[in-house]
């Protein structure tokens, strides 16, 4: 299995944070991919259909939020192009209530098929991953072209909160934007898919998740105080909120 980041084209790196590209070829086994959150909406293409929850997924899923962890299993060979965006893409390019998609992946073909009808048949019979990612491209230019313009409030608070992932930042954001904290929280809820204080955790967890995958650490406990959390008992339990599993049962599973 070949699995690439890309730097999204820089058409789209308004609206998209990177591409991920994972290949599988001659498959003896059915493939597992673990779906943890990481606090971006996601639309993938996989040349294959898989199954999620025990229902087939389609070549074209849009996800929302991603708290709870999921399992995605693909039987056949694959190409899955994933196309991670800004948290607050859905509203602005997709025009939807993120809410509604908080860990509901939907077919995108449901949602504009006079739009996505050809672009999936093109990306079937596209032939190579880099025509694909052209494809994609243009459908996403196309969508960004329409789009409303994105509230500059809650582009700063999700940009802040990403930065800073300490409780702190939640009541100095919201101070800086003069709100009370029920409207911030719907502002949140309706724009991101959830309150601020999960996408906190959810990017504090990511954050030190990257840290856990890129072997950048001494200790456990050194993730844990890089990233905030108050001790190695507690990064563990966010750890397992978020995947099911300890920090070190998750090392052991990937070898």
């Amino acid at each position: 299995m070949q699995v690439k980041n890309l730097k999204p084209n820089n058409r789209i790196t308004e609206y998209v944070d990177r591409v991920l590209v994972i290949e599988s070829y001659q498959n003896d086994t059915p493939i597992l991919l673990t779906l943890f959150a990481n606090g971006s909406p996601t639309l993938v293409f996989n040349y294959a259909t898989g199954t999620i929850k025990n229902h087939c997924t389609t070549h074209l899923t849009l996800f929302g939020q991603t708290i709870f962890p999921e399992t995605l299993i693909i039987g056949e060979d694959f190409t899955l192009i994933a196309y991670f965006f800004k948290p607050y893409a859905l509203g602005s390019i997709f025009g939807l209530i993120a809410r509604e998609l908080t860990d509901r992946p939907v077919d995108l073909n449901l949602l504009a098929p006079q739009k996505t009808g050809t672009l999936q048949e093109q990306l079937l019979n596209a032939g190579t991953t880099n025509n694909r990612i052209a494809f994609l491209d243009n459908y996403i230019t196309g969508l960004i072209a329409a789009a409303k313009t994105e509230s500059p409030v809650i582009k700063y608070a999700a940009n802040k909160i990403t930065c800073n992932t300490s409780v702190k930042v939640l009541a100095a954001v919201q101070k800086e934007m003069h709100m009370t904290e029920r409207t911030f929280q719907r502002m949140f809820e309706k724009n991101l898919g959830i309150a601020p204080n999960l996408y906190r955790r959810i990017c504090q967890f990511n954050a030190a998740f990257q840290q856990l995958n890129n072997r950048r650490y001494h200790t456990l406990s050194d993730i844990a105080y890089e990233n905030g959390y108050a001790d190695q008992s507690h990064y563990i339990r966010s750890f397992k909120e978020f995947t099911n599993l300890t920090p070190k049962d998750y090392l052991n599973f990937m070898g």
